[in-house]
């Protein structure tokens, strides 16, 4: 194999670890709730209100169907339901803008 072979590999290389790379920074910074379909031209029933992570496994997961919000702990090889049955907020909450 001569140099021009080694520098092609080496380019393609770089370039497919900048393409996961970029993958990697639209999923964190979009969220895969950001990335999913959404739905059109009718009321939406199930929405996610809030990911908080816990730890590298584990998130916390605020989700609300009908009026209603459940609090779930997704990861780990587990999912739990932590409290169920809370009535979501009228109006809806404002957050502090993160610095």
């Amino acid at each position: 194999m001569d140099m021009a072979s080694y520098l092609r590999f080496l380019l393609a290389l770089v370039f497919v670890l900048g393409l996961i790379a970029l993958l990697v920074w639209v999923v964190r910074r979009f969220g895969p709730a950001g990335i999913a379909l959404k739905a059109s031209g009718r009321n939406r029933r199930l929405a996610i209100v809030e990911v908080a992570p816990v730890d590298a496994r584990r998130r916390l997961v605020l989700v609300r169907r009908d009026g209603v919000e459940h609090l779930l702990l997704l990861g780990a090889g587990n999912d739990l339901l932590i409290e169920s049955g809370v009535a979501a907020p009228d109006k809806p909450v404002l957050q502090e803008p993160r610095p």
